[in-house]
């Protein structure tokens, strides 16, 4: 039995939870959140899924001097909360922890390296989907699979043993030792899908069955494509392809991508982890890249007149 902390018990880091709590796991879920807290901690965790729902008990906290020294930290913080929940954390965080973010975008591994009192840093990508309903509730969209990988260009024992942790609680899972090849893989999904979802309130379905908005998908994805490749990691056109067919057959398509669900909850979106960092490396290496500038500069706008209270 592992003691787990999930630093950013949102959606996704609630099913996290919930999942290796079941599996036999010492797990502490910290969220922002009070009520999300109180309902956990009153009635324990509701998971639905397929069609069922199950209650799991697990501790919830939304202080870090309840938290103690944890063998793994899963990071699932939305990447503008990462600084600061790990400052939040590190006195919680020792030599021995293994620690593992599955966020979005581009510099959570290193905001985590800069933060963190360990060197036992890995990186994950999840293709899980979930939705927090209400405090103490939250919805599955399907056992997707997970990747581990080392930050280094090697397959470590660490990721080897914590695909057999994952794999055993019900969230499968394999190492990598290409895990930046499959980091850009995922944000070329975000950059294609975060924006047109977030902007329309459609499903990632929903974007794929309009051909207009399939378009500007493929034309965002195309160019983080570039971005990616200018930086030593290259997709095939049809490996390019492949990922969007992918993601709209799976159980995904019937989700609303997070930033979506950002907007609608009136919370900050990950726009600068997921396109801004893009279209800086972009402009450093020369790369025009105005489909991603347009999708970011949109989704700032609606942000920005959300936040201050007016009509987006």
């Amino acid at each position: 039995m592992a003691k787990i902390l999930i630093a950013g018990a949102g959606a996704l880091g609630s099913l996290f939870g919930g999942l290796l709590a079941e599996g036999g796991h010492d797990v502490t879920l910290f969220t922002r959140r009070r009520d999300h807290v109180e309902a956990v901690r009153s009635k324990g965790l509701r998971i639905i899924e397929e069609g069922a729902s199950r209650i799991v008990a697990i501790a919830a906290t939304d202080n870090p001097q309840d938290i103690e020294p944890p063998d793994l930290a899963i990071v699932l913080a939305k990447s503008t909360a990462t600084q600061v929940i790990c400052r939040q954390l590190a006195p919680s965080i020792h030599a021995g922890t293994t620690c593992i973010s599955f966020q979005n975008g581009l510099g959570n591994e290193e905001i985590i390296t800069a933060e963190w009192p360990t060197g036992q840093i890995l990186g994950g990508i999840t293709s899980m989907g979930a939705t927090l309903e209400t405090a103490g509730q939250v919805r599955s969209y399907g056992r997707l699979p997970s990747l581990i990988g080392a930050l280094g260009a090697r397959l470590s024992d660490r990721a080897n043993s914590l695909v057999a942790l994952f794999t055993a609680s019900g969230l499968p899972a394999t190492a990598t030792d290409r895990f930046w090849e499959a980091k850009w893989q995922k944000l070329l999904m975000n950059v294609a899908m975060s924006g047109t979802s977030a902007l329309t309130g459609l499903t990632i379905g929903g974007v794929a069955a309009m051909p207009s908005l399939a378009a500007i998908a493929g034309r965002a994805l195309e160019e983080a494509a570039a971005v990616a490749s200018a930086g030593g990691v290259t997709l095939a056109p049809q490996a390019q392809r492949a990922l969007l067919d992918g993601i709209v057959s799976s159980g995904a398509a019937r989700n609303k991508t997070s930033m979506r669900r950002d907007l609608e909850a009136g919370r900050p979106t990950e726009v600068e982890a997921i396109y801004g960092r893009i279209i800086d490396r972009a402009q450093r290496a020369g790369i025009p890249v105005p489909t991603l500038e347009t999708l970011a500069a949109l989704i700032e706008g609606f942000e920005h007149a959300m936040l201050a209270g007016g009509e987006p």
